[in-house]
């Protein structure tokens, strides 16, 4: 009889970067949409910052030594007068645009081998989600999380177990959940759809994948709050990461 020992699968050590803002063309790679693409009236931008001037070798809460995109705007849920087809505005998002591809076709993220999603920003503490596209049969999924900031004013940076994302469409959570294609991300992005009129403010400095827990992050639950997603019956639901409540 030969025995087999067996090994423990290795994960990466490193950090694996999918999105950085060190210069202004990376804020040129990626795509804003709102209401206004539609008619409606909110405003949304997308601009580049140079690193904060009073910012040293070292990251703090209030300063940024490297260059970051600031998404901010003004959501509107006014109505266009003469397009009575559209009953439903503010909301605004951004994504990044999709990557050349290579001699093996389309260039897609392949984060298998990570746990965590990390973003390092700076919210206003508004209900922002981050949004995944996948190379998926139905090409208008979108696999979300809320983004907790704990510290809003401040930078700071979150871990998303990959796992906790809910597989949605125009908003509704999709029944059956599919898992994540992990190793086909096609692009990432973050959004508003709270409705709320009024100013948003949110900067991000660069977005990753991860096994690093002991990172200066904090970890989120998986838990959606009421009234954010809904199932395709209407009715509002709670996300525990595994099934809905």
């Amino acid at each position: 009889m030969v025995a087999l020992k067996g090994e423990a699968v290795r994960l990466p050590t490193a950090p694996y970067v999918l999105k950085t803002f060190d210069d202004p063309e990376q804020v040129t790679a990626c795509k804003v949409m709102s209401d206004a693409d539609m008619g409606g009236f909110t405003k949304a931008n997308l601009d580049w910052n140079p690193p904060d001037v009073s910012s040293t070798s070292k990251s703090t809460s209030t300063n940024n030594p490297r260059g970051y995109a600031r998404f901010h705007g003004n959501i509107s849920i006014d109505l266009p007068a003469n397009k009575p087809q559209i009953q439903r505005t503010g909301y605004a998002a951004w994504r990044t645009r999709d990557r050349p591809p290579t001699i093996f076709g389309r260039s897609l993220w392949d984060i298998d081998p990570y746990t965590y999603l990390a973003m390092r920003i700076k919210s206003d503490g508004r209900k922002y989600f981050v949004n995944l596209q996948t190379e998926s049969i139905v090409p208008s999924d979108i696999h979300q999380h809320r983004v907790y900031a704990r510290k809003p004013g401040e930078w700071e940076t979150i871990l998303i177990k990959w796992n906790d994302f809910v597989r949605t469409n125009h908003g509704t959570v999709m029944e059956p959940q599919t898992e994540l294609m992990r190793q086909k991300v096609r692009t990432i992005g973050i959004g508003l759809i709270d409705r709320v009129p009024g100013k948003f403010d949110i900067s991000i400095e660069s977005i990753w994948a991860t096994n690093n827990a002991t990172m200066d992050g904090s970890i989120e639950d998986g838990g959606l709050e009421e009234g954010q997603l809904k199932s395709k019956h209407g009715a509002n639901i709670r996300w525990n990461g595994s099934k809905p409540l």
